[in-house]
């Protein structure tokens, strides 16, 4: 899944290029490549899609050039992650009637390596075995009020054992202090946002809990997958409501399980997840220093500072600060951001009333 705006991490992620098709702070590869690689340790590249959204199309191309025409799902406008399952498990259950799906969201950091693809591999596996829907969950570190939360079913035990649970209740991003008693309750996983199910049975439930959405596909057999789908998805799209899978079937169905997951993850959605992402996924390439400063530039001058964000698109220009402590230094094209590495000023500095909206600003 592709087709985030990613308008917390401007100015680097624009509506008109937003994060999943940049090289996000330190990294060179983008992270829709690094999805894609993902995928390639766990299916053959044939069963691999992406969905997105039309205006992306040639972002995707030019990242993807392998992906075959067929693998990019276009969706006219976006809709949440409820109309793009839809949209993908017909197109999937129309090529294999038995097929497992796994969703993944484009914008997570996850390391790849055998323990990323074993544990993935056998959710898939227990989807294909059992009649049910996994969220793969992360057992909470810290109490984050921007990730949403999966209450297990059995408790602390349970959460612990390691083992597929039923869900008991989902929880959208609570406050701070709901996600501390979280945490202290040892009950909650992390919503990953990644999903595995069979194609029919996440299909059967949508159905059920969201009318309103899959009634708007009918007569998909004949349009999906073929020169109609384009004009059929755009009379589709046009009266489809705005709805998370989350919400409008995980909330509702008796089949929602969670699936533990101890490979690395994080959501990057924002300044302060790129910081801990870099420095807990340190590889060494010289973009954190001793002082936990990050700095993208080949070129650099950093002084007397600590515990900055100092990123630049273009990798070759100097970068020289000094002084500074706790500070983000974002230099594009167009714009230079320089504020507290604090997400209430960055808020503030975002929210300005002469700032343009972000789908519109250049």
């Amino acid at each position: 899944m592709a087709g985030g705006s990613g308008d917390k991490l401007w100015p680097w992620s624009r509506d008109n290029k937003p994060k999943q098709f940049t090289s996000i702070g330190p990294r060179r590869e983008t992270m829709l490549r690094l999805a894609y690689e993902r995928c390639l340790d766990l299916v053959p590249a044939e069963n691999i899609l992406v969905t997105t959204l039309e205006e992306y199309k040639d972002h995707v191309k030019k990242l993807i050039p392998e992906l075959p025409d067929n693998n990019l799902l276009l969706e006219p406008v976006g809709r949440h992650t409820a109309p793009c399952t839809v949209y993908s498990a017909y197109t999937v259950i129309k090529r294999d009637p038995q097929a497992v799906m796994i969703m993944m969201p484009a914008d997570n950091i996850i390391r790849r390596d055998e323990n990323t693809r074993g544990t993935t591999e056998k959710a898939m596996i227990y989807a294909a075995e059992h009649d049910v829907l996994l969220a793969m969950g992360v057992i909470p570190t810290r109490p984050e009020p921007s990730y949403g939360y999966i209450q297990v079913t059995g408790g602390k035990e349970a959460r612990d054992a390691g083992l597929p649970a039923p869900v008991k209740t989902f929880t959208e991003k609570p406050d701070i202090h709901i996600a501390e008693a979280f945490l202290k309750s040892g009950e909650f996983f992390w919503n990953s946002g990644i999903f595995v199910w069979k194609a029919s049975i996440i299909l059967e439930e949508c159905v059920k809990y969201m009318p309103s959405i899959t009634s708007l596909f009918e007569g998909w057999e004949a349009a999906i997958g073929t020169p109609a789908e384009s004009a059929f998805l755009h009379k589709v799209y046009a009266d489809c409501p705005k709805l998370s899978i989350d919400y409008g079937v995980m909330e509702n169905t008796s089949r929602a399980w969670i699936y533990p997951i101890t490979f690395k993850w994080m959501d990057l959605d924002n300044w302060e997840e790129l910081y801990e992402s870099t420095v807990t996924n340190n590889t060494g390439d010289d973009a954190l220093d001793t002082e936990g400063n990050i700095c993208n530039s080949e070129s650099k001058l950093i002084k007397d500072c600590k515990d900055n964000i100092a990123l630049t698109s273009n990798r070759k220009k100097m970068m020289a600060v000094r002084g500074l402590e706790n500070f983000i230094v974002v230099d594009t094209d167009d714009v230079l951001l320089i504020c507290p590495r604090d997400m209430n000023a960055y808020n503030e500095i975002t929210s300005f009333t002469g700032l343009p909206d972000f789908e519109k600003f250049r």
